[in-house]
């Protein structure tokens, strides 16, 4: 009873069926059945353990039924094949019929054109495979599968879809009646994920093994695991030129059958190029013309008609240069045509076109295998090919031109002799054909491997280093296959596949583009980057075709994007859908091919993109509705990219990640822009290494899609004040690039234990920490105190040392506090115990105790008439302010006593005193031995005051040892900066303003600031009205000093009358004498305006006026004078003693002088007169034309007069030197009569006097900064007058003795 009865039966009676009796009858039956159909059956029945309950029995029958008439079908429209009698494999299809029955695998190895490729699926038909399962024939070329299921199904003649059929990537040509599927080896490879047993096939043919592409070389490892499990399957391994020993013993001694292929002989020729290595594109230009001669030689010789020549070349550019030599070669009837890869399908299909003449085709390694060029007689070998190499060192996927293997030579040889006895012509010595390797590095040897690691873990296969490949990769690149899929997120670090990796591996990409889908649809971009990797999976549409590169280049910039060769990409896709929305499709082709456009491979990838949308839907990866911007898409594609990011270092070139220099690829026009930071597609290396399809990016997109891998490094950290925390800095690099080199982060996270010590260091030990704790203030306070001590006595032996107060705090301090915060949260809630226990005492602090004298011998305070000068200590001989620093205001500075300066403080009195005396000249030094026990006996007698410290030393030193020191020997500049006093004058808020240890200098430097700066404080004043101007004394009381604050300290200001010209104001000086001054011409102004209408019209009054005026006139105006002469007769009358400060004074000196002023008047007026008499005598001779050699006296005496008459000299010229202006012009006059006579004397003269004068101007102009008057200066001004009269006048007189020895004498008084 069949199995169906049985179960129709038991379905009416409804009785339990005998579940193990139906199983046995089905499993009877399976050797009938579909093979696909009977292992599900099978593992149906495995998995119920041979006892099935009634549905599994009713689906078990239903495949069954499919099985079974499946292969009935497949048996009706069985035909016996046929074999062409001309093949080699012809003669051997009994003998691999009968290997086929009696084994498992089979190895066919042939030489090329033994016809096995389309003959053994006829063998495996005649056996009758392909009925319970299909016949699968696995090409390594898309190509190759569509051409080869043409050519069986044409012998076989059929359509392609029926019995034979073909599916290469997105496109299934085949059909439930198909027995024979040739498709290409990754498809079959694909399948293994869903079908882990291959059950849909009862045979598999793997062509063209000897290429040992990596998807044949885990095919076949694949397949030694799966054979076992599945004894039904038959494998035949087939190839032209195969290591037939290793493949038999890969396969279990598996018989080797080996069949002929050349049905005609090749005569190897060997033509050695001649030349440089270096020029390698000439040389072979040269070997193939010189071929091709020898080719038309032995044609003539045989007379045989022209044949095809065969010739192959590294690459596409060597066949453009080749090319372009052949086409001016004038050789008659020949057609040149290139054959690669990337031509367009119609450039391809020309070279198996029909032709008169002859046809040289150059070619790449496409036409090795696979691919038969038909009619070729001839072949021109030039020996290399460029053969992919992956560097697992530099991450390169290298090009290079190389020689090819033994085995692949031999495959080009057979691609002549098909028609006819055939000659291959080698461009190299059959020495290197020997020394040559035999077989081609199978590519697992040469690839990446991260795809195929992926795959395997995802489909349960294990690892790859325990999976049995012919010839097992390196350690090395399967490590480098992880660290890959590391970079990608696909696995984690313990090389687990992670989730996003199981999404990847389930789409049908390479493991980079899969990333990139993945995250575009995170970014939004899903739709644009499905674009691109569709574009990215397909040969460059773009065509260039030889002669027409221009217009090419012309047609496609319209596309071109400066930034992106992606976006290019997106240009192309987005012009030609909107081409097809409109456009037929044969208007569409046309305009393809007028925009050079390949059709196909726009067709082909927009199916790509169907596909792949297709399957995102599958995966639920959302594509976006809005059009994505920049940004979103090119991170999505640096996402799958990471370890090939590049920036700019030069002007074209490039560093990549992993220290590689590379070049944007010349085609790309992105490298006109050469934009900062890039993304590469791939990094390849040919002539150069070169980034292939490139993008810019930003840096700042690279860390958060790298920040698996990306590296930190942490440097620099240091304490912040502001932050109250320890900052360092970041380096982030990607692969050894630097994608942040610099970035500021809180140090905290990365090394907590280094926190908190800088923390003690910088915040508590160094004070560089604002804290409300009571116990930092104190014990800063303390430390301040000793550090000052230490700079005053300049000594580092007070304070311990920086270790003992960081130990004392990290004693007492918990390990977590790392910064201010943790800091402040932690001493708040301590108990007052606690806190004290945090105070340092002096034990804690101190090395030594404390030398009692010391406040004494460093005070913080100079203090001067009244005013304290805070004074600061630097111990840092390099510093610019070590030694002592004496503060003051900018309004002060004048008020400073400057020889006091130099006695600095008593604790380094000594020292300086005694480097004065040691930098003496030897002479004078050697006096003063031992040098310290002088100065000590010195300075017992001395006492700081305003006076030159090396003046008051020098009389000391003289009184004990009879020994004069000339002043200017004391070596006061060379001494150490630390013995001069730091001068530091500060203005509003402290701010420093200048700086020096030059007293003079300075003020002659600031000089009028001060005054700026007093009058900008007397206007802030609070309640300080602005000053009025009066004609009577309105000003109250005046003191005669005030004192103000400034910058921190009292300033002493000294309030004066000042004379305005009619009327008078209050005003501050900064020093008495210029107060002095202005009150003494202030009152004078005064007392005149209360003289009133009696002193009106003196002009007329005054009996000389007149004739003084008219002599002045040269000089200044009449008024002025008159001025100078009425204030200079009130002070000398009425101000001669104490100037009156208050109302009363001042009306009781005006009552008490007004009675004799007017004969006082009268008497200045005929002083006025006889001074200008001799003034004018004198005056009128200087005038006029000079002799030259009296030039300089004549010069002298101008200046004379300039210094005694000049506008307001009466006010400025006391009246005991007044009375004397007479015999000065007197004895001027005699030296202008005396002066033709003696210029010896002339010249003796003007010798002595020019430094003794320059000395006092100098001197004058100092104590005026000083706010000084010196007396004994004035006395020596006037005795230069003196000794003008003595020397050019004597018989005149003068008033004292006077000679330049008395003046030296009388200059030694002066205040210095």
């Amino acid at each position: 009873m069949s199995l169906q009865l049985l179960m129709t039966d038991n379905t009416r009676s409804e009785t339990p069926v005998d579940s193990r009796a139906a199983v046995k009858a089905m499993m009877s039956q399976l050797d009938a059945c579909n093979q696909q159909e009977a292992a599900r059956i099978i593992r149906r029945v495995s998995r119920c353990k041979g006892n099935p309950g009634n549905k599994d029995l009713e689906k078990m029958a239903q495949w069954l039924d499919q099985g079974l008439d499946k292969v009935r079908k497949r048996q009706a429209l069985h035909k016996p094949a046929t074999f062409p009698a001309g093949l080699p494999v012809s003669d051997r299809v009994e003998d691999i019929s009968d290997a086929i029955k009696n084994h498992q695998v089979v190895i066919i190895a042939g030489e090329t054109g033994s016809g096995k490729t389309t003959q053994i699926p006829k063998i495996c038909l005649n056996l009758g495979r392909g009925i319970r399962g299909l016949i699968g024939h696995t090409q390594p070329r898309r190509i190759a599968a569509r051409s080869v299921s043409s050519r069986i199904a044409e012998e076989l003649g059929e359509t392609v879809g029926q019995q034979v059929g073909y599916q290469v990537r997105f496109t299934d040509n085949t059909s439930e009646s198909s027995r024979v599927k040739v498709m290409t080896d990754g498809i079959l490879l694909a399948e293994v994920q869903h079908d882990r047993f291959l059950d849909r096939y009862d045979t598999l043919i793997i062509d063209e093994a000897h290429e040992r592409s990596l998807n044949i070389d885990f095919l076949l490892g694949y397949l030694k695991q799966l054979l076992p499990k599945r004894p039904d399957l038959k494998v035949i391994i087939t190839s032209a030129t195969i290591e037939v020993e290793r493949f038999s013993e890969f396969f279990n001694e598996a018989p080797v059958i080996e069949v002929s292929g050349r049905t005609f002989p090749v005569d190897i020729r060997y033509r050695p190029l001649v030349g440089d290595e270096d020029d390698r594109d000439q040389g072979w230009t040269d070997g193939v013309l010189s071929a091709l001669d020898e080719i038309e030689q032995h044609e003539r010789q045989e007379k045989q008609p022209p044949g095809d020549v065969l010739v192959f070349l590294p690459g596409e550019r060597e066949i453009r240069a080749v090319s372009k030599v052949l086409r001016h070669a004038d050789l008659r009837h020949t057609e040149v045509l290139p054959l690669y890869s990337r031509l367009s399908n119609q450039e391809q299909n020309r070279v198996f076109q029909g032709h008169k003449g002859r046809r040289i085709v150059l070619s790449t390694n496409v036409a090795e295998t696979s691919l038969t060029v038909p009619g070729i007689r001839y072949v021109i070998d030039t020996g290399v090919a460029r053969i992919s190499r992956y560097s697992v060192r530099s991450k390169i996927q290298r090009l290079p031109i190389e020689p090819i293997s033994q085995a692949s030579a031999n495959q080009r040889a057979g691609r002549c002799g098909r028609v006819a006895p055939g000659i291959c012509f080698r461009l190299y010595d059959e020495t290197d054909f020997l020394n040559r390797p035999e077989y081609t590095d199978p590519e697992i040897l040469r690839t990446n491997l991260a795809s195929v690691i992926l795959q395997m873990a995802t489909s349960g296969l294990g690892e790859i280093r325990h999976f049995p490949f012919l010839e097992a990769p390196d350690r090395r690149q399967v490590n480098d296959g992880y660290k890959l899929l590391e970079e990608l997120s696909a696995v984690d670090d313990k090389r687990r596949v992670t989730r996003l990796g199981r999404t990847m591996a389930r789409l049908p990409l390479d493991p980079r583009l899969a990333r990139m889908l993945v995250t575009s649809a995170e970014q939004g971009s899903l739709a644009e980057v499905l674009i691109v990797i569709a574009g990215l999976s397909v040969q460059d549409p773009r065509e260039r075709p030889q002669d027409k590169q221009q217009a090419a280049d012309q047609a496609h910039a319209p596309f071109n994007d400066k930034e992106s060769d992606f976006a290019t990409l997106l240009n192309i896709w987005n012009w030609f859908e909107e081409q097809r929305q409109e456009l037929s499709q044969n208007q569409l082709k046309k305009l393809c091919q007028k925009t050079f456009l390949s059709w196909m491979r726009m067709r082909e990838w927009r199916d790509i993109h169907r596909q792949l949308t297709l399957i995102c839907r599958e995966q639920k990866l959302t594509l976006n509705n809005q059009p994505a911007n920049y940004d979103a898409v090119h991170k999505a594609i640096l996402a799958g990219l990471l370890g090939q990011v590049a920036v700019k270092v030069e002007k074209r070139e490039y560093l990549a990640t992993r220290n590689r220099k590379v070049m944007i690829f010349p085609g790309s026009k992105v490298g006109k822009t050469a934009p900062k930071w890039i993304v590469a597609a791939e990094i390849v290396e040919t002539s150069k290494v070169f980034a292939r399809m490139v993008a810019a990016i930003q840096p700042e997109w690279v860390e958060p899609l790298a920040g698996h891998v990306v590296k930190h490094h942490y440097f620099e950290p240091h304490w912040e004040q502001k932050r109250a925390q320890v900052m360092g800095y970041e380096k982030v690099t990607l692969y050894g690039l630097d994608v942040v080199p610099k970035r500021r982060i809180p140090y905290a996270k990365v090394d907590p234990a280094e926190c908190r010590n800088l923390f003690i260091r910088r915040a508590l030990v160094e004070g560089d920490f604002q804290s409300r704790a009571p116990f930092i203030a104190r014990n800063r306070e303390m430390l301040d105190t000793v550090e000052n001590l230490e700079k005053k006595i300049r000594r580092r032996d007070l304070l311990v040392d920086d270790e003992v107060l960081v130990a004392f705090y990290d004693q007492r301090l918990p390990s977590d506090i790392v910064s201010g915060r943790h800091f402040e949260s932690w001493w708040k809630g301590l108990s007052a115990e606690e806190l004290k226990k945090l105070e340092l005492t002096e034990a804690d602090v101190l090395q030594r105790p404390l030398d009692e004298t010391s406040a004494q011998q460093y005070p913080d305070y100079l203090e001067w008439e009244g005013v304290k000068y805070p004074l600061s200590y630097e111990f840092e001989p390099t510093s610019e302010r070590d030694g002592v620093t004496l503060n003051v205001p900018l309004m002060a500075l004048r008020q400073i006593p400057a020889r006091r300066l130099e006695w600095l403080v008593p604790g380094l009195l000594r020292e300086k005193c005694i480097a004065l005396v040691k930098g003496l000249p030897k002479a004078l030094r050697r006096n003063f031995v031992p040098v310290p026990d002088f100065v000590d006996a010195a300075l017992a007698n001395l006492q700081p005051g305003n006076e030159p410290l090396a003046i008051k030393l020098g009389e000391q030193l003289r009184r004990m040892t009879g020994v004069q020191i000339d002043p200017d020997a004391w070596p006061e500049e060379e001494l150490p900066r630390h013995l001069r006093m730091n001068l530091r004058v500060t203005g509003d808020k402290g701010k420093v303003i200048a700086e020096s240890r030059d007293t003079d200098e300075l003020q002659a430097r600031l000089e009028g600031r001060a005054e700026e700066a007093l009058a900008s404080a007397t206007r802030d004043e609070p309640g300080q009205k602005q000053a009025g101007e009066y004609i009577a004394w309105q000003f109250g009381t005046l003191p005669e000093h005030v004192q103000t604050e400034k910058g921190g300290m009292q300033v002493t200001v000294y309030p004066a009358l000042e004379d305005l010209g009619n009327k008078v104001r209050a005003s501050r000086c900064l020093d008495k004498l210029t107060a002095e001054d202005t009150h003494r011409r202030g009152v004078a102004r005064l007392i005149v305006n209360r003289f009133g209408n009696t002193l009106a019209d003196l002009e007329r009054k005054l009996p000389r006026f007149k004739q003084s005026a008219l002599m002045f006139a040269p000089i200044g105006q009449a008024k002025g004078l008159l001025d100078d002469l009425v204030l200079s007769t009130v002070m000398q009358h009425f101000l001669a003693d104490q100037l009156p400060r208050t109302e009363q004074a001042f009306a009781e000196l005006f009552d008490r002088h007004r009675g004799d002023f007017i004969p006082a008047l009268e008497a200045a007026d005929e002083r006025l007169f006889q001074a200008m008499n001799g003034y004018q005598k004198v005056a009128k001779q200087l005038k006029g034309k000079i002799n030259l050699a009296l030039a300089a006296s004549m010069a002298d005496l101008k200046f004379q007069l300039q210094h005694l008459v000049y506008p307001g000299f009466l006010v400025n010229t006391p009246v005991q030197w007044l009375e004397r202006f007479g015999t000065y012009f007197e004895a001027a006059d005699i030296r202008l009569e005396k002066m033709a006579r003696e210029m010896g004397r002339e010249r003796e003269f003007l010798h002595t006097i020019e430094p003794l004068w320059a000395r006092y101007a100098a001197k004058l102009e100092q104590q005026k900064r000083q706010g000084v008057r010196d007396p004994e200066l004035e006395t020596y001004r006037w005795m230069m007058e003196e000794f003008r009269v003595s020397f050019f006048a004597q018989q005149l007189g003068t008033v004292m003795t006077v000679s330049a020895k008395r003046l030296d004498k009388q200059w030694e008084k002066t205040r210095i």
